[in-house]
């Protein structure tokens, strides 16, 4: 075998030049590109502010003891300084597996993935039967659609005070089961009500945005596939199953994430609807408001620590997911 040698170099043609350190390729890169690092830096230093550093100081907190009576505070001309301490791990143990645990966190914790389950289901259900129906050439169909994306416009403070009027004992709701001579639950007042309650008021504000998308979802279909299908001899349910599903798989997978996500995290709804007056009805992120900023004292450390685990579990659900999704993916490439 024959190997070229370059004479003004005494190197062989063909060999890699040896790679730069990670401070010259920074130097290059910075040379290269600072135009963008210019344009992206403003946005860094927002989400620093904005996100990273209530992050990090949420993080730092949930390590110590903090609550209002410890934590640094003015009192008229009189600045108190905090005396707060650290330690360590002792919040998460309390509350995965302190005396309280079941009550103060499992308990809670199994309602709202209950309550993300239910909601999202409905929301995707429904979403999706009514994207069908828009979908359809119906006379009136943009009239349709601005009723049922109502619900979303309105801001969500209005919606939630009108349904908690709505199912108040004297509300529009229980009259009308009472006219009818059918039972009138306490919608705000006994646990399993109060439950249902909230599903449904998060199902109404919910169908509309995954209605919108899904809608969208299936006009990028082709038309071809359907007629395709149809010339198949394939009948609704089939072209269904094996050419709108698929279809929609991307935009599904994405508004299904989002809405686990929003769903996980829902505080207004709970929060608006029943204030603190329904403890078996508050989600994990309910049920840290209510620890940090709800009582007496209020317990800083704990709630931040609530907070960390809601993101916890947020992060290893959609990690699994994606991959999830993946993996489904190469399936059906192979």
């Amino acid at each position: 075998m024959t190997v070229a040698i370059d004479r003004a170099t005494g190197k062989r043609r063909g060999d890699r030049a040896p790679r730069p350190g990670p401070v010259r390729r920074l130097k290059h890169a910075y040379q290269k590109h600072w135009y963008a690092y210019a344009m992206i830096l403003p946005v860094v230093v927002v989400l620093g502010v904005i996100v990273l550093y209530p992050l990090a100081y949420g993080l730092y907190l949930t390590l110590t003891d903090a609550d209002s009576l410890n934590s640094a505070r003015t009192i008229g001309v009189n600045e108190i300084e905090a005396t707060y301490k650290f330690i360590g791990l002792d919040n998460y143990a309390e509350i995965l597996w302190g005396e309280t645990a079941y009550e103060r966190f499992w308990s809670k914790f199994l309602w709202t993935i209950f309550w993300t389950a239910a909601c999202v289901t409905l929301h995707y259900g429904i979403g999706l039967g009514l994207a069908l129906l828009l979908n359809q050439k119906l006379r009136g169909r943009t009239l349709y659609r601005l009723i049922l994306i109502l619900p979303w416009a309105v801001p969500t403070f209005v919606t939630v005070f009108g349904w908690r009027f709505m199912l108040a004992d004297a509300g529009i709701i229980n009259s009308g089961l009472d006219f009818l001579g059918l039972p009138t639950p306490l919608w705000l007042e006994d646990t399993f009500w109060q439950r249902f309650a909230a599903i449904m008021v998060n199902t109404w504000c919910g169908v509309p945005f995954m209605m919108v998308s899904l809608l969208g979802g299936l006009q990028s279909i082709d038309a071809s596939l359907y007629e395709a299908a149809e010339m198949d001899g394939a009948n609704a349910w089939q072209r269904f199953r094996h050419v709108t599903l698929p279809g929609l798989r991307s935009v599904s997978s994405t508004v299904v994430l989002l809405g686990v996500i929003w769903t996980f995290n829902q505080f207004a709804i709970i929060f608006l609807l029943f204030g603190n007056t329904a403890p078996d009805a508050q989600i994990l992120v309910t049920w840290a408001y209510q620890l940090g900023f709800g009582q007496q004292p209020r317990e800083f450390a704990e709630s931040a620590a609530y907070g960390m685990l809601l993101l916890a579990v947020l992060v290893v659900f959609t990690s699994f997911y994606r991959r999830w999704l993946n993996r489904n993916d190469q399936q059906l490439a192979i």
